[in-house]
């Protein structure tokens, strides 16, 4: 997996919340960063990933203005790794959720199956497994989208599979602070409320 250096990953955390901001006028400017400053490879897993959290129209509009900002031209064939995804997002899923990954299966299982199977399989095994981008560096960024989104509840869980996939709360309190740049003020209030209920110590929570 590729580890972008500290400033390139600062500028894709920056990269995944203003996606889910929809500022056009600021994820242009973040582009031109990125095209400077991080790898294609990178920048284009954090907008392929972008779509299990905003869907395809807001990720097809992202890669269309990436393709159109940065002049790279799209890999000639798509990925031939379908017969993986499935143990793939066995691995990764379970790595993201540790102690609570059987759990949370179930729980997800209690409302529908499919969608069980699709977040093992495409969530985690298609997109969120993929090479291009350490499973680090991905919960790091879907943590600075989610900030955005104010989705306390998956961000909860976020935050701590990034503590789990080995991040430091250093990293996570970057994450955190540049979805908080572009997240409303009571979205921003309940993401730190957030963080500071997994920090707690058990018992402590709240």
């Amino acid at each position: 997996m590729t580890t972008p250096a500290p400033d390139s990953l600062e500028v894709l955390l920056r990269l995944s919340a203003v996606l889910a901001s929809r500022n056009d006028e600021e994820l242009d400017s973040t582009m031109h960063v990125a095209a400077e400053r991080c790898g294609t490879h990178a920048v284009e897993e954090v907008i392929l990933q972008s779509y299990l959290f905003l869907g395809y129209p807001i990720a097809l509009n992202a890669m269309a203005r990436w393709r159109a900002i940065s002049g790279v031209r799209p890999p000639e064939d798509a990925a031939a790794d379908r017969d993986e995804w499935l143990e793939r997002g066995q691995e990764v899923c379970g790595s993201v959720y540790g102690g609570q990954y059987r759990r949370l299966r179930a729980n997800v299982r209690r409302l529908h199956p499919d969608m069980e199977r699709w977040m093992v399989e495409e969530g985690y095994g298609k997109v969120l497994g993929r090479p291009g981008l350490s499973v680090q560096d991905r919960e790091l960024c879907i943590v600075a989208q989610l900030v955005v989104l104010d989705v306390p509840r998956q961000l909860h869980s976020h935050l701590r599979g990034a503590l789990n996939v080995g991040a430091a709360d250093s990293a996570v309190d970057a994450a955190l602070r540049v979805g908080l740049e572009f997240a409303q003020p009571e979205a921003g209030q309940r993401a730190s409320e957030t963080w500071q209920s997994v920090r707690a110590p058990a018992g402590q929570e709240g």
